[in-house]
């Protein structure tokens, strides 16, 4: 799409360059149709391993309905943070924000089996967290230094290893007891839902081009979707009840001072803080050709800390800058924020209708899971991806091996730490907090040469 129609190569490598509205409308809806499932997937989890998830005996699907809103519409909030800017909040670059996967391992054993109840101390962590998150602005430069690729990589795995079993969970029926119990858990009727959804993205993601090839996976839950219905897997029961037109609405879950979840969130906001460097990096280097610069970086920081801060307070998740769009950049060509600006107003619209989200629910968990496991794959391959800019010396070696071996072993038996008091055990459980903690003091303290 990169040609003459939508600008002269000048125009498309300057953010600040507005495309003729027949090309911006498409190029906008197709940065949302990138990112769209992706986006949504957190808070159907989230609510799935909480216990008031679709299925669940505690159901309470409006408060799930809600939750899928605030995704689309603090998204949408948070990426026009990012376009058109607040001061010097904002990279002003074409940066699309969403919801998170790599908080995904500290809000989990957090709400694990609490129902609606457990969401207060969820939500003020994330408000806080992004409160912490908004602060690394400041001075997220100097701190660079202290994470090379060794440590980035190997956080950026285990998020993806830390979500793989998700992923499995819900494929085979969903997670959480009440989901094992089911007669139908991880039977071959599931597991063929999942698998059309994984063989059709990579269909689609590998034989075709452009349009197409960038939502794969969507595309891929929309067959598996197709397959279910036919099935009689899908119930619409509750999308009639939804409403046409919701407001965000202030501390919809409540406010609770959980110190183990804020803990987990301002820990977890420096990875955060650190993928948002890489995407704004990448941005510049594929759509204009250029390093980012300094302000652009700070920028972004700060608006992933404020649109995360902002969410948490209307009851959203942690929202934070989207690597499936920066390749979408450099495969279109177009730099524009503009661009991404129509896309974010159209996330914000689909936010305030519950309907949307209510149809969005009748999702079967088998589908969604074999979306997940394409998705929380590509994170455990994208740190893999960075650590091969790793020098694998006796060194390196022996870092990583002891933050993977102590962080994996937390993770595969929780059990372990039955002893330790609750906050420590939830920070420690998730195997990504001690894993970083292990890399970042190793690889600062060792000596560059351990012959």
């Amino acid at each position: 799409m990169t040609n003459h129609a939508i600008g002269t190569p000048e125009q498309l490598r300057d953010p600040n360059y507005a495309p003729p509205l027949t090309q911006a409308i498409p190029l906008g809806i197709q940065h949302v149709l990138a990112m769209f499932a992706s986006n949504i997937t957190p808070a159907i989890i989230i609510a799935g391993v909480a216990g008031f998830g679709f299925g669940a005996p505690g159901a309470d699907i409006p408060s799930l309905v809600y939750m899928i809103q605030m995704s689309m519409f603090f998204a949408g909030v948070a990426t026009l943070i990012q376009t058109i800017g607040i001061g010097p909040i904002g990279a002003r670059l074409p940066i699309v924000q969403g919801t998170s996967f790599a908080f995904l391992p500290i809000m989990i054993p957090a709400v694990l089996g609490a129902g609606t109840a457990g969401m207060a101390g969820l939500m003020t962590g994330v408000m806080l967290g992004g409160v912490f998150h908004f602060c690394l602005g400041f001075f997220i430069g100097r701190i660079r230094f202290a994470l090379p690729p060794l440590v980035t990589g190997l956080i950026v795995l285990m998020i993806g290893l830390a979500l793989i079993k998700v992923g499995i969970e819900y494929a085979a029926g969903g997670a959480g007891d009440f989901n094992r119990s089911k007669p139908t858990w991880g039977g071959g009727a599931n597991w063929l839902q999942a698998m059309v959804v994984i063989v059709v993205t990579l269909g689609i993601k590998f034989f075709t081009r452009g349009f197409m090839s960038v939502a794969a996976v969507l595309l891929g839950l929309i067959a598996g979707y197709v397959v279910a219905l036919m099935m009689g897997s899908v119930n619409f029961g509750n999308v009639g009840n939804a409403g046409w037109f919701a407001l965000p609405s202030p501390f919809k879950f409540g406010f609770e001072l959980n110190w183990a979840i804020i803990i987990g969130m301002c820990l977890m906001a420096f990875v955060s803080a650190i993928e948002t460097v890489g995407d704004t990096s990448g941005i510049t280097k594929g759509g204009a050709g250029r390093e980012a610069t300094d302000d652009e970086i700070a920028g972004a920081t700060f608006a992933d800390g404020l649109g995360t801060a902002i969410a948490g307070v209307f009851g959203g998740l942690p929202n934070t800058s989207f690597s499936q769009n920066v390749g979408l950049i450099a495969m279109t060509g177009v730099m524009s924020r503009h661009v991404v600006t129509i896309g974010a107003i159209f996330l914000i619209a689909c936010g305030l209708i519950p309907k949307v989200g209510a149809v969005i629910n009748t999702i079967p968990y088998p589908v969604l899971g074999g979306g997940v496991i394409v998705m929380f794959g590509m994170v455990a391959a994208a740190g893999i991806n960075m650590l091969s800019e790793v020098k694998w010396d006796k060194r390196n070696m022996a870092i990583f091996a002891i933050s993977l071996s102590i962080g994996l072993g937390f993770q595969q038996v929780p059990e372990a730490l039955a002893g330790l008091g609750g906050t420590v055990k939830i920070l420690m459980t998730s195997g990504l907090l001690p894993a970083a903690v292990i890399s970042i003091v190793l690889n600062l303290v060792l000596p560059e040469n351990l012959d």
